[in-house]
C-alpha cells in the first residue's frame, strides 16, 4: 500500500509501521473484525468492504461514532480547542476536569482529542477510578488532524462499532471473515505496563484466554482467520503454541518522549487458520 493514511489520535503501540506486515498476513475476506481497534491503523490501511470494529474504551468508540455520524460538527468543534490560549499547562488540566466531571458525550468525545493531542506523548490512561490521568504534554504547537479526521470519517460508513468483551467480538465472526487483534502487549518488565488505557487491567490471564478465544474460533467458524500481535517473549510463545504459524521481528518502541531512547524490541505475528 503506497499511500499510507495515519491515525487522528497518537497512540502508544500504534501499528501505522507495521501495516504492510499485518496486511500481508491478513488473508482476503469480506469482512475485517478488530476487537482491540484502538487508533485504527489497520482499519484505516486495509481494503475490506464492511468492519466490525470493537474497543473496551467507550470515550474512544464514542469519538469513532460521532465521526461517523456527525464529522463536520465534530471538527468544527474540536478545532476550536486547538489555538495558543488551550495550550497551556493550565488550560489542560482544568479541561482534563471538566472531561473526567462531564457524562455529556459529544463533550467528552470534542474533550478526548484534545486531551490526546495535548497531553504527554499521546498516552491514554485511567486510574482505577476511571479518572483520565494523562499529565500536560508541553508541546510547541499540537497539530490539529483534520485531513486525518476527514479520511476516517468516509472510511467509516464501511464500519460498526462496538463497546464490549473482546469474547463478544469474536462471537460476531461468521465464515471467511478475517480477525486481527492488538491487545495490550505482554509487559517486558514489572514497569513497562500501559494496560490500563481503558481503566480496565489485561494481565495473563486475559493474554491466555485471547489466545484460547483464537482457537476455539477457527474451531466453530473453521473458514475464519485470526491474527493476534504481542511481544516476542518466553510466555507468549508459549501461549501462542497452537497458532500455524508465527513470525517475528524487530520493531522501533515509540512510547519514549527522546527519540534515542526508542530501542527496538522483538514482536510476533500468530496466525490461527483451520
Amino acid at each position: 500500500m503506497t499511500n499510507k493514511n495515519r491515525a487522528f489520535l497518537k497512540w502508544a503501540g500504534g501499528k501505522y509501521t507495521l501495516c504492510d506486515v499485518i496486511n500481508k498476513m491478513l488473508p482476503k475476506g469480506d469482512c475485517l473484525i478488530e476487537p482491540f481497534v484502538g487508533a485504527g491503523s489497520v482499519f484505516l490501511n486495509s481494503n475490506y468492504k464492511r468492519y466490525i470494529l470493537n474497543d473496551i474504551n467507550r470515550d474512544l468508540i464514542n469519538v469513532y461514532k460521532l465521526l461517523q455520524t456527525q464529522p463536520e460538527r465534530y471538527i468544527q468543534e474540536a478545532q476550536k480547542l486547538f489555538s495558543e490560549q488551550h495550550n497551556q499547562a493550565d488550560a489542560y488540566y482544568e479541561y482534563r476536569k471538566v472531561f473526567n466531571a462531564s457524562t455529556d458525550v459529544f463533550e467528552r468525545s470534542i474533550l478526548f482529542l484534545y486531551l490526546n493531542r495535548h497531553g504527554y506523548n499521546g498516552l491514554c490512561r485511567y486510574n482505577k477510578s476511571g479518572g483520565y490521568n494523562v499529565p500536560f504534554g508541553k508541546y510547541k504547537k499540537p497539530y490539529f488532524p483534520q485531513k486525518e479526521l476527514q479520511i476516517f470519517a468516509e472510511k467509516s460508513q464501511r464500519a460498526e462499532f462496538h463497546c464490549e468483551n473482546y469474547r463478544d467480538t469474536f462471537a460476531r465472526a461468521t465464515d471467511g471473515d478475517v480477525i486481527y487483534c492488538d491487545p495490550p502487549y505482554v509487559p517486558l518488565s514489572k514497569t513497562a505496563s500501559f494496560t490500563s488505557y481503558a481503566g480496565n487491567g489485561f494481565g495473563l490471564d486475559e493474554q491466555a484466554d485471547l489466545a484460547n478465544a483464537a482457537e476455539e474460533t477457527i474451531v466453530d467458524v473453521p473458514k475464519a482467520t485470526v491474527l493476534i500481535s504481542n511481544h516476542d517473549t518466553i510466555w507468549t510463545r508459549k501461549i501462542y503454541e497452537h497458532a500455524k504459524r508465527i513470525r517475528k521481528l524487530n520493531v522501533a518502541r515509540t512510547i519514549s518522549q527522546k527519540g534515542n531512547g526508542r530501542k527496538k524490541v522483538g514482536e510476533l505475528m500468530a496466525l490461527y487458520k483451520a
